[in-house]
């Protein structure tokens, strides 16, 4: 009985991964006749990169095996990453050209259009192939706030405000996921002895040095004003391996590793090992309102750009996953992917519909399957990318499927309230953001620190102080 039960669960979930991808790329008559695109923005993570560390990392101590030899430097886009965004930046030209939102060979017009990129190579280069992709016939500028490979702020995930209050809170929430990190790493122990026998890690240079397993009973965390939240010990370790097993499968036609042949099952359990890392310092609500503020305001704001109709904002796994938990979004578990919620190269697409009358949202995760980033398929509106519907947790989608873009943009402004009330007693070495000021004496901003346009609405900064414009 429980088999049949689980058959049906995976059949229900593949007709609505289908019924999903052409709720996007395929709309039905009825609906095109009720609802005009009118805006997308894309909250992208980089596509396939080279492992963080390279030369002596100790990823590469740890197995007598050579590794594949990355086509870029540590941290940086691989030569195969930019052959998949260039193709992702196809395929959201082909869909975006069929629903009337632009023209093809568009040349962009004034602000019609935003890329914007963190300053590491990997997001720059991400955006940048995505932009050859999507507008072939325009030379797009992609926006970034440093010339070198550095973190910009708006992308960087460190906390802003701090107190030991706060700190005290959100070290709560991340003993409470799973029943605590020590819990949760011991339930992924048998991935981790897989892994172990994949990498020979007995045999390993590590070993010399009694390395011979992964461990995690000296876990521990470090949340400080000006800095990421930060996971110390043997774990650590274990994601490292993880992340570089993984993307040398992406790297290969295959699904093996260091001749072990692997299902596609024990690579997601691999994955798991990340998923645990990732989770423990990025999704506690507490923690993202923090992390995720700046970004959260300038996707706001984005929606609500009079003259934009597609932006483009590029950066990291950490982004989207605490966007996801600050915004209490409900990412779908993938399908035909390693990386269980976020893979590597996912988009999450906020599209704004009008009937008229009112304003209305689709949010998606847009993502390659695991055989089109092997086999670097050619994506069309006829073979599309996996594409699945985020959820909000608490609002209720209408009968297309849409969500209010009020609903939406009360949610927002509830996360930022939640970040205001957060108290700030701690000092650090944050250097205060450059900006660029212009002539005049009426100047407004943003939160995010963009000039406000008269036709923004929303919070603005006015003389230094907040200011509510009437909403939309």
């Amino acid at each position: 009985m429980d088999r049949m039960k689980k058959l049906l669960l995976l059949m229900l979930a593949a007709m609505t991964a289908t019924i999903s991808t052409q709720a996007q790329t395929k709309r039905s008559a009825d609906f095109k006749a009720k609802y005009q695109l009118k805006e997308v923005v894309v909250m992208s993570r980089h596509n396939i990169r080279s492992p963080l560390a390279s030369g002596g990392a100790t990823y590469m101590r740890v197995t007598p095996y050579e590794w594949f030899k990355w086509t870029s430097p540590g941290s940086q886009l691989s030569l195969r990453g930019g052959v998949l965004e260039t193709e992702m930046g196809q395929f959201f030209r082909k869909w975006l050209v069929g629903e009337g939102l632009l023209p093809d060979n568009y040349r962009p017009d004034g602000d019609d259009v935003l890329f914007y990129a963190n300053s590491r190579q990997r997001t720059f280069a991400t955006a940048k192939y995505f932009s050859a992709g999507f507008l072939p016939f325009a030379n797009v500028e992609i926006k970034h706030k440093y010339e070198e490979d550095k973190m910009d702020p708006l992308f960087t995930p460190q906390f802003t405000k701090m107190n030991d209050t706060y700190r005290q809170q959100v070290l709560a929430e991340i003993n409470a996921m799973h029943n605590g990190p020590q819990a949760w790493m011991q339930s992924v122990q048998p991935t981790l002895t897989l892994v172990e026998e994949i990498i020979d890690m007995a045999h390993s240079p590590a070993a010399q040095n009694d390395t011979t397993h992964f461990w995690y009973d000296d876990t521990q965390f470090t949340l400080e004003k000006g800095d990421e939240p930060k996971m110390t010990g043997g774990f650590k370790l274990a994601n490292s391996v993880a992340d570089a097993l993984v993307l040398q499968c992406y790297e290969s036609e295959s699904l093996s590793a260091f001749g072990h042949e692997l299902t596609q099952e024990q690579w997601r359990a691999i994955c798991g090992i990340k998923e645990v890392y990732d989770a423990l310092l990025f999704t506690t609500h507490s923690a993202a309102v923090n992390l995720a503020y700046p970004l959260v305001s300038r996707i706001r704001e984005e929606l609500h750009h009079d003259r934009r109709k597609f932006t483009f904002l590029c950066g990291h796994d950490s982004n989207l996953a605490s966007i996801g938990a600050a915004l209490r979004l409900v990412y779908p578990e993938t399908e035909q992917a390693l990386e269980l919620h976020t893979p590597i190269g996912s988009k999450l697409v906020f599209e704004k519909w009008s009937n008229g009358t009112d304003e209305y949202v689709a949010i998606n995760l847009v993502y390659q399957s695991v055989s089109q980033l092997q086999n670097r398929t050619l994506l069309s509106v006829e073979e599309p990318p996996m594409i699945l519907p985020v959820t909000i947790e608490g609002l209720t989608a209408n009968s297309d499927g849409l969500y209010r873009l009020s609903d939406l943009d009360a949610r927002m402004a509830e996360t930022m309230t939640e970040y205001d009330a957060i108290k700030d007693t701690e000092a650090s070495a944050i250097p205060a953001p450059a900006t660029t000021i212009p002539s005049g004496s009426a100047r407004s901003y943003t939160l995010s620190g963009t000039l406000a346009p008269n036709s923004y609405r929303g919070i603005v900064i006015e003389q230094g102080h907040k200011t509510a414009r009437t909403k939309y």
